[in-house]
This record gives structure tokens, C-alpha cells and sequence, in this order.
């Protein structure tokens, strides 16, 4: 299953050049990490609030491909990638869709903890969610 999250470009997201800055990326992870779950089922917060449960960014990357610039229309493809008891990877795919072109490509692997930040196993409910093919 693949979640498509649409954004147009802010200029608050570009710099001097025009070009998106390389931090902007890692949030339109989240926000298309976040698009999956609510696709899946579940919100983060209720996965928060009602397991006791966090999903902390162990390990980040991004592939710059091509640069994006203010005001165009992209796409933020996110997957699921393995699932584990104590961990999860997420893999995104930004797009340019009115030409085809692929910005960046990148990987979330995220560690299952407690509020406490002790790390604990996926709680049932959210590995099935997670796992079943919609």
C-alpha cells in the first residue's frame, strides 16, 4: 500500500536560490507518515494516548534527486516497510507529478517506546493495522 500526500511548495520552504531546503524533506516524512497511519486505521495521537506507545526516529536518510521550487505541486508516496515487534521502517518518494520527476527518496526506521522512552513491543492492535493489505 502506498499513501499519496499532495503539497504545493511555501516559500517558507525554499531558500536564497529558490530552492526547497534539504530540512523541509524530513517533515513531509512525517506528514505522510502520518496520511498512512490514518489510512491504516489509527491516528498517532490515539496510538499515543491509548497504548501508552511512541514511534522515536532511530535512523534517518534522503536521496536528493533533483531540486523543487516554490509553488510546485508534489507528492509525498509513503510506504511501510518492515515491521518488526520493537520496529518499524518507513519509505518515502517525493514526486513531481506533472513531469514524472523523483525530488528525493528517503527512509524513517522508527523504534516502538513507552512514553517513558523504554523501548517495548508493538502493541497488537497497531502491528495488524500496520501489516494487513488494504
Amino acid at each position: 500500500m502506498i499513501t499519496e500526500t499532495n503539497l504545493r511548495v511555501r516559500y517558507a520552504e525554499t531558500d536564497k536560490m529558490g530552492i526547497v531546503h534539504h530540512s523541509n524533506y524530513y517533515v513531509w516524512f512525517e506528514l505522510g507518515r502520518s496520511d498512512l497511519c490514518r489510512e491504516k486505521g489509527f491516528s498517532y495521537l490515539e496510538m499515543e494516548d491509548d497504548e501508552n506507545t511512541r514511534l522515536v526516529v532511530a535512523e534517518s536518510r534522503c536521496h536528493y534527486k533533483s531540486p523543487a521550487f516554490y509553488e510546485d505541486e508534489l507528492s509525498i508516496n509513503t510506504r511501510i516497510g518492515r515491521v518488526r515487534s520493537r520496529s518499524i521502517s518507513f519509505f518515502y518518494e517525493v514526486v513531481r507529478p506533472a513531469t514524472g520527476t523523483l525530488i528525493a527518496e528517503g527512509e524513517t526506521k522508527h523504534i516502538v517506546t513507552d512514553t517513558n522512552n523504554k523501548i517495548r513491543t508493538m502493541p497488537q492492535k497497531y502491528r495488524d493495522l500496520l501489516t494487513t493489505d488494504d
